[in-house]
């Protein structure tokens, strides 16, 4: 617990910014969802036509992962904050959209009906009957919303959104609990608090029906009166365009925006090119580090997301440009300049050194009772393996599949988890063999035994940054400055690196800064 106080300390500052930015974007998803939803169940209140249909619209969207609606809305929307609003938005409508109808339409019958007869027209009764007694229904539908919403809006680092979930992802790569604990602890206090807040709210101004609760009566009607709440509506509305217009017409100035895959490596690469541009130039730059896999970056590289990112070679040829694999890197990099800048309008600058192949990896005392050394010797023995393969590894043609054709291998079981979950789950025992880069730190750190690809099934996976081909018109200055380290890092330097974030629990941004100023780029 002390090494969790000590982490805490130490990166305070960065906690309470992810914070910050989680706190804003948990409410403002929710007082959007509050405007469209509550103006939903009122309607469909009635409109007995629109009811099903609806509730069901919202009903299957609950019910879809929010991992992949994130992955539908990314091609639509792109990455950041947007797509993660959007998302919350969807999600939290379910339950004030259901209470806010399910709270209107059980209203005893004789009070409408009472209502009509001292001559309240319907918008009246809506205003002043109806809301005030369904208004603790509807509060506790914002209430489920709004505390739902604070586990979700953790997703957003997936995206680059940030929030605490950046400290979640980032942990779960690197597997530092601290980390993880860093993040979630106070992701569960916000959403206590939030629920504290609503609560107290919902306790001031519901109608509770009681004798001697003309007050609070009079509270209600007066928070639902239009002075009220079609201002309040109003600013909301704001907001939004403010955050949808406003807000990247401030930021136009000489920024540009750099991205990463979400594990160690990609994190420490793209704090080092932030760190070299800012060092070098004048520009500012936006880090969208520890977004998803290769399609998440791909697409918002593609999409003007975020302007460069460092890809591998094997990964273009194969998972991007869906070619077949080769073993030569000249040719398989002069592959994916031309066809980058063909069909994506993409540059790609020098090689930074190292090869970050992909190579399978097992427990020492594995490797000793069944003899391995290369992959060969684990076809041999594999139906009696489980192997922990990530997921994109998993679905990958220079992954798992065409691993399993070419070697005609085949696992007892595939238990496929992500980042650094896949070598707990092989320091349990949980599974057999996983999936790995070349230059990980956690090979060293977990003593894992490497094996041999004896039949260079791999293709070669040289470091590459690429950035878009507007970006380098804009800022010509940017491929001589990343140019600089081209050639930098070998294998052995990236691993040491990598190491360090793994292994001794350094920050990215830290063996970044360190490894520039070692080799005189940075002072």
């Amino acid at each position: 617990m002390s090494n969790f106080f000590t982490y805490v300390s130490g990166n305070y500052e960065q906690i309470l910014s992810l914070l910050g930015q989680h706190l804003y974007l948990t409410v403002f998803s929710v007082l959007m969802a509050i405007v469209i939803g509550v103006p939903l169940g009122i309607l469909i209140s009635k409109s007995k036509k629109l009811s099903k249909p609806i509730i069901g619209i919202t009903n299957v969207i609950q019910a879809v992962p929010s991992l992949a609606l994130l992955g539908f809305l990314i091609p639509f929307i792109g990455i950041g904050s947007t797509p993660a609003i959007v998302m919350v938005i969807l999600y939290s409508l379910l339950p004030i959209v259901k209470n806010t109808y399910t709270g209107l339409t059980n209203i005893d019958s004789d009070i409408l009906e009472a209502a009509k007869g001292i001559g309240l027209t319907s918008s009246q009764t809506m205003k002043k009957v109806q809301l005030p007694l369904a208004f603790p229904v509807i509060m506790a539908g914002v209430r489920i919303s709004a505390v739902t919403a604070v586990g979700l809006m953790t997703i957003a680092a997936f995206i680059g959104a940030g929030g605490l979930g950046y400290l979640v992802f980032s942990g779960i790569s690197t597997v530092d609990n601290n980390m993880i604990l860093a993040g979630a602890i106070p992701a569960c206090i916000l959403a206590l608090l939030i629920d504290f807040v609503v609560g107290k709210l919902e306790g001031k101004l519901s109608y509770t029906n009681k004798v001697g609760s003309t007050n609070t009566v009079k509270k209600t009607r007066r928070f639902m009166n239009k002075k009220v709440w079609v201002p309040a509506t109003a600013v909301v509305l704001v907001l939004a365009v403010g955050m949808t217009f406003v807000y990247p017409m401030v930021n136009a100035k000489e920024t540009i925006t750099i991205g990463s895959k979400n594990f160690s490596e990609q994190m420490v690469l793209g704090h080092m090119l932030a760190d070299l541009i800012e060092e070098k130039t004048d520009i500012e730059v936006e880090r969208k580090l520890n977004l998803g896999g290769t399609q998440v970056a791909f697409s918002a590289v593609n999409k003007g997301d975020i302007d460069l990112y460092v890809e591998y070679t094997g990964t273009g040829l194969v998972n991007i440009l869906k070619q077949e694999a080769m073993t030569d890197p000249d040719k398989v990099y002069d592959i994916v300049t031309k066809e980058f800048a063909e069909k994506y309008h993409l540059s790609t600058l020098k090689p930074l050194g190292f090869n970050n192949t992909y190579t399978l990896a097992v427990r020492p005392e594995t490797a000793e009772q069944y003899g391995l050394k290369t992959i060969s010797d684990l076809a041999e023995v594999s139906n009696e393996l489980k192997i922990g393969a990530t997921i994109e590894f998993t679905n990958r043609e220079d992954g798992l599949p065409g691993l399993l054709n070419a070697y005609n291998m085949d696992f007892a079981g595939n238990e496929a988890v992500d980042g650094g979950l896949r070598y707990t789950a092989l320091e349990s025992k949980e599974t057999d063999v996983i999936d790995a880069f070349l230059t990980d730190g956690l090979l060293e750190a977990f003593g894992l035994t490497v094996l041999e690809d004896d039949k260079n099934f791999f293709p070669p996976y040289y470091a590459i940054p690429i950035v878009r081909e507007d970006t380098l018109e804009e800022y010509p200055e940017l491929e001589e400055v990343i140019n600089l380290l081209a050639g930098k890092l070998t294998d052995a330097k990236m691993r040491e690196l990598n190491y360090k974030v793994d292994s001794l629990k350094e920050s990215p941004e830290k063996v970044a800064e360190e490894f520039l100023i070692n080799e005189g780029l940075m002072k």
